[in-house]
């Protein structure tokens, strides 16, 4: 039997809908028992292939093919205002940007694989940075077009999630209007070259930071709490549990690195224990390219916990 791309596509989503592994093969088993299937009726498939002719359909296509179909939805959902309710944050949307793996082997590899060795055994890995849009309290997110980190043409490194993340920025930012998105991602971004091309792109950000990696940054830190010229809030938040007290301090532009050109942002830090207890529930540092206030500041810690 002939099959379609659409039906190794419509396939492949179905299990994932589902949540079940052997979806496709309970329906080829109503196929031969029963003489239909609702692999046909929930997802229009003419005919369900097997895990393998799925694999051989779809390993050859492009990933660029990918891309349309996420953006055909979020247009759709946008001019719907399903997605108001994503907005926060100086009215943006937040979206988290974080890297995934999806295939491990210390046998199986392709020319597209990351290759990397530990303890002189060689690992061979296809990773992605997955974008979402996410909201605080909200357990559903929107996805949005991945960047799959693959060997780029005429480089000398390996691709990385750093690299990836830049081309996604770059070839998506117009898709939204100026300053409409905050990006939220890990200390493993939160360096001078992807902020500057957030900028650039007219995009904010609020980025986990910490002290190993960014010294010259908590070296102004520290010199302004030592002259008390860190500001501070403290909150108290009942959870309908127990009361949380939230001792926050903040500043605006630090320097990020330690060069002339060094980019300057707003720094905040979050301390949150139980009141009963004094039993420390969280801790972390932000960089961010919002202005930071004592009415701003729960926002943005808030939205950067959504991340970390």
């Amino acid at each position: 039997m002939q099959y379609e791309i659409s039906d190794a596509a419509a396939g492949a989503f179905s299990v994932f809908f589902t949540q079940s592994p052997s979806f496709l093969a309970h329906q080829r088993d109503m196929q031969r028992q029963k003489g239909r299937n609702n692999a046909t009726s929930l997802f229009g498939m003419r005919a369900v292939p097997t895990d393998n002719q799925i694999r051989n359909l779809l390993d050859p296509i492009d990933p660029v093919h990918l891309q349309t179909p996420f953006w055909t939805y979020f247009t759709a959902l946008e001019k719907a205002g399903e997605l108001d309710g994503y907005r926060s944050l100086n009215d943006t949307y937040l979206c988290a940007m974080d890297g995934t793996y999806y295939f491990s082997s210390q046998k199986i590899h392709c020319e597209n694989c990351t290759v990397r060795t530990k303890d002189e055994m060689r690992y061979y890995s296809h990773a992605a940075i997955t974008p979402a849009l996410v909201a605080p309290g909200n357990r559903h997110v929107i996805a949005l077009e991945p960047e799959f980190i693959l060997p780029q043409d005429g480089a000398k490194k390996q691709d990385c999630e750093q690299q990836a993340a830049k081309r996604w920025v770059r070839r998506n930012a117009s898709r939204f209007k100026a300053h409409e998105v905050t990006i939220l991602a890990d200390d493993l971004h939160s360096k001078q070259p992807f902020c500057e091309e957030l900028l650039e792109h007219q995009m904010h950000f609020v980025m986990t930071c910490k002290p190993d990696s960014h010294p010259t940054l908590y070296e102004e830190v520290d010199l302004l709490s030592r002259i008390d010229g860190l500001s501070e809030f403290t909150l108290r938040q009942w959870t309908g549990r127990y009361t949380e007290v939230w001792q926050c301090r903040y500043t605006n532009q630090v320097p990020l690195r330690d060069s002339l050109d060094t980019l300057r942002v707003n720094w905040c830090e979050v301390i949150i224990y139980r009141e009963d207890t004094g039993e420390r529930i969280y801790k972390n540092a932000f960089v961010t390219s919002h202005a930071l206030s004592d009415e701003t500041l729960i926002p943005i810690i808030t939205a950067g916990r959504v991340v970390t």
